[in-house]
């Protein structure tokens, strides 16, 4: 079965990357030879594409060293895999001071404290497009989304009912150690349902395996590994 599949890349870095050192992620061998090799062995692996948004320099606890980081990550998986995997940014909202309710038992409706807010913008909705256009145009028979937003439950659901020879699997992007048992698997009943198959985990030898090279070659200077990544 022909297969795509389609990354948030926000759900994925804090559900498996945040605090790790896997951050220098192999989308493509991970999904390919550690995931799908083995939950869908009749996958024939198309394209990943993964869905983000560029780092704000001013916004950023590391500030431009942060924004070259992921500049760099991109640049080394589109050099790597030029074939394979389609980078689709959305992009961050600016800041909005909001009053939320300071953390007291029982709340109280007039204790509040300030706090900066911002958002991610538009990954649900490139997700959704990006997928419903490949089922109508027949550039997939398979489907696997990794995600655990319920934002992205009407568009499994539109796919499912118009489209009913494609298969849907759902990975969840929880990282699972499955030898000491730390974070517990997870199930987001309202996408699973709509879904063929659920993975409800990725492993941490899976995200192990599946690392850059520290230098990726270019036709110039190499793609180096940054220290802060």
């Amino acid at each position: 079965m022909k297969t795509i599949c389609y990354v948030d890349g926000y759900n994925l870095f804090y559900g498996c990357l945040k605090h790790s050192d896997y951050k220098w992620l192999d989308l493509v061998h991970l999904i390919e030879q550690q995931i799908l090799h083995s939950q869908s062995p009749q996958s024939k692996f198309i394209e990943v594409k993964f869905f983000t948004a560029n780092i704000r320099a001013k916004l950023a606890s590391r500030g431009s060293l942060a924004e070259k980081s992921q500049r760099d990550y991109h640049r080394a998986l589109e050099r790597l895999y030029p074939n394979k995997i389609k980078i689709i940014n959305g992009y961050y909202s600016t800041p909005k001071k909001e009053w939320m309710f300071d953390y007291v038992k029982p709340p109280n409706k007039e204790q509040r404290v300030p706090v900066w807010r911002m958002e991610e913008k538009q990954t649900d909705v490139n997700i959704a497009i990006e997928a419903y256009r490949d089922a109508a145009k027949g550039n997939a028979e398979h489907q696997v989304f990794i995600s655990n937003d319920s934002d992205l439950e009407p568009a499994l659901k539109a796919i499912r009912e118009d489209f009913s020879d494609i298969q849907i699997g759902l990975i969840m992007p929880v990282r699972y150690n499955n030898q000491s048992g730390n974070t517990k698997p997870h199930d987001n009943k309202r996408l699973s349902k709509h879904a063929h198959w659920t993975r409800r985990y990725i492993k941490e030898d899976e995200l192990s395996a599946s690392q850059l090279p520290d230098k990726v070659s270019t036709k110039k200077k190499p793609i180096i590994k940054p220290e802060y990544w």
